[in-house]
């Protein structure tokens, strides 16, 4: 990816925007980890906080009732995946996929922060919007 494809992260209070190239690669292996059931990140992923217990239980048994096979993001979900400034932090929503369906009703819901030029992002929960 040459430096014009890069989508920046805008603090913008007004509008959604795109989910930033910084952020896509460890959003992704957050998915990865929850396809494999790594519900609370045991493993870690760089610049993601841990997961708690009780929100690694909530994401998992929203994906299980849900009722479809989670898999890993395709480019395509950043076609349609958003994100806007709230002030201190970004909320971001992240179009999950299965296998049953493509691009299915859940999201990922997460917020990310910014310090001392690094990002860190903190998974909120998966659910349908």
């Amino acid at each position: 990816m040459n430096r014009s494809d890069q989508v920046l992260a805008v603090r913008d209070e007004d509008t959604e925007r795109p989910i930033p190239t910084a952020w896509r690669q460890p959003l992704r292996e957050i998915v990865d980890a929850f396809v494999i059931g790594e519900f609370g990140l045991g493993k870690g992923v760089k610049g993601v906080s841990p997961v708690s217990v009780d929100t690694a239980s909530h994401i998992r048994s929203y994906i299980k009732d849900y009722g479809a096979t989670l898999v890993a993001l395709p480019e395509a979900t950043w076609s349609s995946s958003t994100c806007i400034w709230y002030g201190d932090y970004w909320d971001a929503l992240v179009d999950l996929w299965t296998q049953e369906e493509g691009r299915s009703d859940l999201v990922l819901h997460v917020r990310v922060t910014e310090a001392d030029m690094e990002f860190k992002i903190e998974v909120y929960l998966v659910y349908v919007p």
